[in-house]
């Protein structure tokens, strides 16, 4: 079986060297090796596909982990060390559009998005039907201004009982209380329909119509308790003219939206994806 390392450390010399020593000296052979030093911060990041090559190799989790540990305490590395066929399980929140949720069943239920949507949260009942066509729990959980704080903790509910360590909003038209983007933190990844960080909040599109706008994008990113300002993961532009439409800009958008959020979820599934403060790395 293959197997996904991922870290992050403070950078010193040595520490791809160890790695690859601590890999050949147990028949760990490399298929996939992706590393980063931002000289800014100071950081180090990588990533390494591998896979058992000889005898000594030992295909089991808590025994490699173990093993790593003593270069983990050598370079003072957080790392995570899972097979790489195991699937992360997410929780999608969607409200009244359906288009980025439609998206993301398809890829799940076809085999191309490498996660387990786990369930379905949302503020309305209108995806219902497609949720459970899919064979996804569905949780109906209205919200308002009397009840924001219940709402939200039942949400965190459905996440820690199905094991979910994501939560995906997907057009989910609700800003998330300070005390949830904090639990949240690192957890939570939203799609803005705007190319961030121009025309942030709400009517983007309209915005983006009355300045005579050439390119519109969608962005997707991390939440966190400034609206519309978490690390940016993955963005994508289509470029447009003077005859769009108001109508023609949301329609264009809404299909940048679906492939860009998806990219996104696929990156952290496949643990392609690393906070660095207010950035992302992210390896393709």
């Amino acid at each position: 079986m293959q197997w996904i390392l991922t870290f992050t450390c403070v950078d010193r010399v040595g520490i791809v060297s160890a790695v690859a020593g601590f890999l050949a000296e147990r028949d760990g052979f490399i298929l996939d090796s992706q590393q980063f030093a931002d000289l800014e911060s100071g950081h180090f990041f990588m990533r390494v596909l591998f896979q058992g090559a000889g005898p000594k190799f030992v295909d089991d989790e808590a025994q490699l982990s173990n093993d790593f540990e003593a270069i983990a305490a050598r370079f003072s590395l957080q790392f995570d060390l899972k097979p790489a066929d195991e699937r992360r399980r997410i929780v999608i929140a969607v409200s009244k559009g359906s288009h980025c949720l439609t998206d993301l069943l398809h890829r799940w239920s076809s085999g191309t998005l490498p996660v387990e949507v786990a369930a379905i949260v949302s503020n309305h009942e209108h995806c219902r039907r497609l949720a459970e066509w899919h064979g996804v729990p569905y949780h109906y959980l209205p919200v308002s201004g009397d009840n924001r704080a219940e709402q939200e903790a039942a949400i965190m509910g459905v996440m820690e009982e199905s094991g979910s360590e994501l939560l995906v909003l997907a057009r989910y038209m609700q800003i998330l209380s300070g005390e949830m983007t904090d639990g949240l933190e690192g957890r939570a990844i939203n799609i803005h329909h705007s190319f961030l960080p121009s025309f942030k909040g709400s009517q983007p599109y309209h915005r983006a119509h009355d300045r005579g706008v050439k390119l519109i994008g969608a962005t997707a990113h991390f939440v966190t308790g400034d609206l519309d300002e978490g690390p940016i993961i993955e963005q994508a532009v289509e470029r447009v003219d003077h005859r769009a439409t108001i109508d023609d800009m949301i329609r264009i958008g809404r299909d940048i939206e679906s492939k860009v959020l998806a990219r996104a979820v696929r990156l952290w599934g496949e643990r392609r994806l690393f906070l660095n403060g207010n950035r992302t790395v992210v390896f393709g």
